[in-house]
């Protein structure tokens, strides 16, 4: 791989997999003898959990794959990557369901990139693909069985590509996410992005608003698009949208602090 682009480039906000919107507040796992004592180790340790699960050589019929999912997520959702890194790991070991076997290892490679571990990302990303293709060579179905976690791979593998300056091949893979599942925001979101930054302001004009006609719009996509405007010409258009971004960056500010001051004390 060749180094990554120079810090001063500019960033992007790639989209990060699916799976993260619900709360998992329960961490049982399944079988019962996996229950550990939470007053002496984490109850989602996944190191613990590891060394359990070697330990008494549980058959993969044994463990509740998405339960172990979801520890991972839950992982996700307090910014303990590392330990997410494990417990997907753990799940695409167990699984002989192809399809959870690719969203560990999908979100096994959304954590490795918030970590800045982009060679693991893309391996990760790579052998969630490498299971589509075997399940597609088994019943020719299932990118349209499954389009969310294949798509979501390409994307996310764009995104480690481009992070090491590969930005011919994140392109490749930004269009591929999108030819797999056409109502894919993020991915059309990010095509963009690649696309402005290889001069082709138009084509990544209409991948942008695709991205909004599906239900994308946040403060990320709005300077986006302005920014493609603005290379374009459209001043007055950039400059409203600019506007707009800001009044929902200052929202989501003011929101913030009212839920901080909501808190106990």
């Amino acid at each position: 791989m060749t180094d990554r682009k120079d810090e001063t480039d500019r960033r992007h906000r790639f989209s990060e997999g699916a799976g993260f919107d619900e709360s998992y507040d329960d961490f049982d796992l399944d079988p019962p003898e996996l229950d550990v004592d939470p007053s002496k180790v984490d109850p989602v340790d996944s190191r613990v959990l590891s060394d359990m699960l070697d330990e008494r050589q549980i058959a993969s019929d044994a463990v509740d794959t998405e339960e172990l999912l979801d520890v991972g997520l839950s992982y996700m959702q307090i910014n303990r990557f590392e330990e997410a890194t494990e417990a997907f790991e753990r799940t695409a070991k167990f699984a002989e369901d192809p399809t959870i076997q690719q969203e560990a290892w999908v979100n096994k490679g959304v954590a490795h990139a918030n970590l800045e571990e982009y060679d693991e990302a893309i391996g990760a990303h790579q052998e969630a693909l490498r299971i589509a293709r075997e399940a597609d060579k088994d019943n020719g179905e299932y990118d349209r069985a499954a389009p969310q976690h294949t798509a979501t791979a390409h994307t996310n593998l764009a995104y480690a590509l481009w992070e090491f300056g590969e930005t011919s091949q994140a392109l490749e893979h930004a269009e591929r996410a999108v030819e797999i599942d056409e109502r894919f925001a993020e991915g059309w979101y990010n095509r963009a992005f690649f696309l402005a930054e290889r001069g082709l302001t138009e084509e990544a004009l209409n991948c942008i608003d695709n991205a909004i006609r599906l239900g994308l719009r946040n403060v990320q996509i709005l300077e986006e698009k302005a920014e493609i405007l603005e290379k374009l010409g459209e001043h007055e258009e950039a400059e409203a949208l600019a506007d707009e971004a800001n009044q929902l960056r200052e929202e989501a500010e003011q929101q913030f602090i009212e839920d901080r001051e909501q808190l106990p004390e």
